[in-house]
């Protein structure tokens, strides 16, 4: 029996690691959390509509939560964009114009083109506008714009404070949880920014975060060796980096939010 339960928790970690589950549970919280915040009384009311007593910070894991159910298995390549390394960005903002794949980019802007027609019906209105505030969530963690090669960082192991893990799943959750911030304690340490910048990252196109997202991977991989031990100076080196694609999620997604239901 023991020798099974080994196997098993040996099958279980390497299964694991390679689940795309974005932020986690805490990052998308505080994603939504930073959006709701930034949202006009009538966008509230109005996503209030579709979504019931439930808060966007709430819903916004409601993707990984279906993972379970085989009947929502098309939304596995929803969450992520894997691109070569070494584009610049014009060949970035090329390869997403073009882009005719089922991935986070063609996908987002298929949710939000959904969510603007009035006669969808409701259900389906609530899961798009889940989807929608997971996904605008999850382009926002730089390594869903990863490298094909790894799977995002999937594949390259490191440690964290002495635990296995690898690069997506350290920048998933283990750096946030790491912070010991409840996620409404966390979105309001973060939630600092000025009218003139929340609108500046609200007026981006799109392709532009997933280029800022593609740069930062970049430098997240060049930022660590395979079986690396990280620790206190990884997270002093990129607690900046990490909490500021936090926020400008929130503020992007407020944005988007705003453009669907704020009229």
């Amino acid at each position: 029996m023991k020798v099974l339960q080994r196997v098993l928790l040996l099958c279980l970690f390497v299964y694991l690691p390679l689940q795309s589950m974005a932020w986690g549970m805490l990052g998308h919280r505080i994603v939504g959390e930073i959006a709701e915040r930034h949202l006009s009384n009538r966008a509230k009311k109005n996503i209030r509509k579709v979504l019931g007593p439930e808060s966007v910070a709430m819903v916004s894991n409601w993707p990984d939560f279906v993972k379970s159910d085989p009947a929502f298995d098309y939304l596995d390549t929803w969450h992520y964009i894997n691109l070569k390394e070494g584009l610049t960005q014009a060949e970035v903002e090329t390869i997403l114009k073009q882009d005719t794949a089922v991935d986070a980019y063609t996908r987002i802007n298929f949710l939000i083109a959904e969510l603007k027609k009035k006669e969808l019906e409701p259900v389906k209105k609530a899961q798009y506008l889940k989807i929608l505030i997971h996904l605008v969530g999850d382009v926002h963690q730089p390594m869903h714009v990863g490298r094909p090669e790894d799977l995002g960082g999937n594949r390259i192991r490191v440690e964290w404070f002495n635990q296995p893990t690898n690069l997506h799943r350290l920048w998933d959750s283990q750096l946030i949880e790491y912070q010991q911030l409840s996620y409404t304690e966390y979105a309001t340490a973060l939630n600092c920014v000025s009218k003139e910048q929340s609108k500046i990252w609200k007026n981006q196109p799109m392709t532009q975060w997933f280029f800022e997202s593609y740069q930062i991977a970049d430098q997240l991989y060049k930022g660590v060796k395979p079986q690396e031990k990280l620790s206190y100076t990884y997270n002093f080196h990129y607690i900046a980096t990490l909490n500021a694609q936090l926020l400008k999620g929130g503020v992007r997604l407020a944005g988007v939010l705003e453009e669907i239901f704020g009229s």
